[in-house]
């Protein structure tokens, strides 16, 4: 029996029921420390499997087109939040104060690594370079991230004290893993690419780990209380016309620049992407524990929009007479 078009993938049914587990029976006391303990390591073996299936090959490749990594890395770190400041008069007036300060926050994450590529690959585009494009938005910006929302969207109000603080506490999370799987790369490079399925597993378990934590948290504080229905279809149109405007952006931008198609639509699809898998735990870092799920309210969304947005751009792409 054919799938119907109108339902989500797998991975969003089983969020928005984890979503739900939360709302119903948030996790508190000593169980929800222990959640906290058993996310902490899954994070960090999720990044070690990540630097562990990355290929010196891959990387060596994808380095020689530095011109398109930049424009990359300009759309993700630079016309992201560039639109989220022209846009924040409009957040703060549709949205709650949380919810407004998600969309920032949003704009300053890096892009995803395992879609970009999928949607690269599938479309046609220039795999190498999505490979290492990706895999470098997704280390700048540990360092990029927390400077940026200490900048511009809580300016002083780490949780987690100043914002070099915050990018300690994210590369002991994140980019020491990713460090220590890239250094075993030529030990376990081939078992971890023969058990991919293991990976995406531990992917998607870590995020729905990280938030069940978090919404239990925040429905501990009354997150739905805060955010009625029509607030959460303002929430939705924000982020449809945010992605709107990087995609437009990222066509033309790569268009004007003269790249080929293949590189075109590696442009498109890793600069006009936030990552769930990055963006989770740094929310853990950089917010007070109630707040964290607000924050990942407006990723959430963005996420699952994005995904399904690109898959029909990518199908468009993959029909394309060369």
């Amino acid at each position: 029996m054919q799938r119907p078009r109108f339902l989500p993938d797998d991975f969003t049914l089983v969020l928005i029921g984890v979503v739900t587990l939360a709302s119903l029976f948030p996790a508190q006391g000593a169980v929800a420390q222990a959640f906290e303990w058993i996310t902490t390591a899954a994070i960090a073996l999720l990044f070690f499997m990540h630097g562990a299936k990355l290929s010196r090959a891959n990387v060596v490749a994808g380095l020689s087109h530095w011109r398109l990594h930049l424009l990359v890395l300009g759309f993700t770190f630079g016309l992201f939040p560039l639109l989220g400041l022209l846009l924040k008069p409009v957040f703060a007036w549709t949205l709650s104060p949380e919810l407004a300060v998600g969309m920032l926050f949003l704009c300053t994450l890096p892009a995803t690594v395992q879609s970009a590529i999928a949607f690269t690959a599938m479309a046609r585009g220039n795999v190498a370079a999505a490979v290492c494009s990706a895999s470098a938005s997704s280390l700048i910006g540990v360092f990029v991230t927390p400077l940026l929302v200490s900048w511009f969207v809580v300016p002083g109000g780490l949780s987690g004290g100043s914002a070099l603080d915050a990018v300690i506490h994210i590369m002991e999370q994140l980019l020491l893993p990713f460090a220590l799987g890239q250094l075993l790369q030529p030990l376990v490079g081939v078992f971890v690419k023969r058990h991919a399925a293991t990976l995406k597993m531990v992917d998607q378990s870590s995020i729905l780990l990280v938030v069940y934590t978090a919404f239990s948290a925040a429905v501990i504080e009354g997150l739905w209380s805060h955010v009625p229905l029509p607030m959460l279809l303002a929430l939705t149109v924000a982020c449809c016309v945010l992605l709107a405007l990087v995609l437009a952006a990222t066509t033309w931008g790569s268009r004007k620049l003269g790249f080929i198609k293949e590189d075109e639509i590696t442009i498109v699809f890793c600069g006009s992407k936030k990552s769930l898998a990055s963006g989770v735990p740094m929310a853990k870092v950089l917010f007070a524990a109630p707040q964290v799920g607000m924050m990942l309210l407006p990723l959430m969304i963005f996420h699952q929009i994005q995904l399904m947005v690109c898959a029909v751009l990518a199908q468009r792409y993959e029909k394309r007479v060369d």
